[in-house]
């Protein structure tokens, strides 16, 4: 008989036990990789940011606008190779339950800083010709099934008012960590309408994105940038596209941190299921190791016995866990799509899980080995505990 076979035959000696034991690491292993897809979600952006690309924003903070003018001398300073910017409108569609991000962008040429974006090249012209118009990521376009020449009402919080949009393309991303909810409509939208009616708003944009030549340069232009409006009313400050992101993963820090020790706190409670098993077995066995010592199997081969039925169990109960976990992070991405845009199915991640099964069936095994070879033979073939 061959050992697998004799593994396999131990393993599922009682069946039942065996089978919900597989089910119960299954359904762990699943758990806990769908919290890590979570938090890699949380970082999506942050992952995805351009080395090249700066973000300066106000440095009171993000809701208090910046002058048009300071264009003009950002572009001046050594190391940007282009500057546009981006404003938060923060409108309603339909319902407050609605929500999804919306931002003006400078114009078409804002499109060349994002390359990852990926649309086409008649909506980025019509983007540029029609103040109404609008580019939607292809997310977002599913969610409300929405299509090319649709009209979206919003409702102005910030900027009050009714507002209408007209959809001239679908963006899709080019790699998968690309936020495809986004809503993109020209600034001149609001800006138009801010000098009739809020002239005192106009001429005002949320933040500067900047290109620079070389990513190793960012710290340096960074600092350029902000001492150029060094004690101005509107001081800046400038980070790049990556530590931007990072700020708003920030404020979400207690939930990230309580998720990964969930996530952790999963692989004890594998491990007490698989634990428990295998000290159940160890203990309706103990007169067959009697044998076995008898028989003179030292500790290495008992040890490979149990140590083999545990890992078989937690093995496969991670790969029923792992083959749900696909599935399982597409469904449950679909519904999170308006809070993570982007819901990666990490490699990492499916990694992290067979290594926890691995990991969960070798500590279970320590238990019952122990207690397998520290038990008398005499008081073992006695079955005496």
């Amino acid at each position: 008989m061959s050992v697998f076979r004799l593994l396999m035959k131990n393993a599922f000696r009682h069946r039942l036990r065996a089978v919900l034991t597989v089910g119960g690491v299954g359904v762990a292993i699943l758990a806990f990789g769908l919290l890590r897809t979570v938090i890699a979600a949380w970082y999506a952006g942050v992952e995805s940011a351009a080395p090249d690309r700066l973000i300066s924003r106000n440095k009171i903070s993000i809701t208090f606008p910046l002058p048009l003018a300071q264009e003009t001398q950002i572009e001046r300073l050594t190391g940007v190779t282009g500057v546009t910017h981006g404003t938060w409108f923060g409108g309603i569609y339909k319902d407050p339950k609605n929500f999804f991000a919306q931002i003006a962008l400078a114009g078409p040429e804002s499109f060349k800083f994002y390359p990852e974006i990926v649309v086409d090249p008649a909506a980025v012209e019509a983007f540029g010709k029609e103040p109404q118009a609008a580019i939607v990521g292809s997310a977002l376009a599913t969610r409300f099934g929405w299509k090319v020449g649709d009209v979206v009402p919003l409702k102005g919080a910030i900027y009050p008012g009714d507002w209408s949009f007209v959809i001239r393309g679908i963006y899709t991303g080019g790699k998968e960590t690309t936020d495809v909810g986004t809503f993109y409509f020209p600034w001149n939208a609001i800006e138009q309408r801010l000098e009739k009616e809020w002239p005192d708003r106009a001429g005002h944009v949320g933040w500067w994105i900047i290109k620079i030549d070389d990513p190793a340069k960012a710290a340096s232009i960074s600092q350029a940038v902000d001492a150029a409006f060094e004690n101005s009313s509107d001081e800046t400050i400038t980070e790049t596209e990556a530590a931007f992101q990072q700020s708003f993963v920030a404020m979400s820090g207690t939930i990230i941190l309580s998720l990964k020790v969930i996530s952790f706190l999963i692989i004890g409670v594998i491990l007490l299921v698989a634990a428990n098993t295998m000290a159940m077995t160890a203990r309706e066995r103990v007169s067959e190791y009697a044998v076995l010592k008898t028989l003179g199997f030292g500790g290495g081969r008992i040890f490979f016995l149990i140590a083999g039925e545990s890992i078989l169990l937690a093995l496969l109960g991670g790969a029923v866990g792992l083959l749900l976990l696909w599935p399982t992070v597409h469904g449950v991405g679909a519904m999170l799509r308006q809070y993570f845009p982007a819901f990666p199915t990490d490699p990492v991640t499916f990694a992290m899980g067979a290594v926890a099964a691995l990991v969960v069936g070798i500590a279970a095994a320590i238990f019952p080995y122990w207690r397998a070879m520290s038990l008398p033979i005499a008081r073992g073939l006695r079955r005496v505990d």
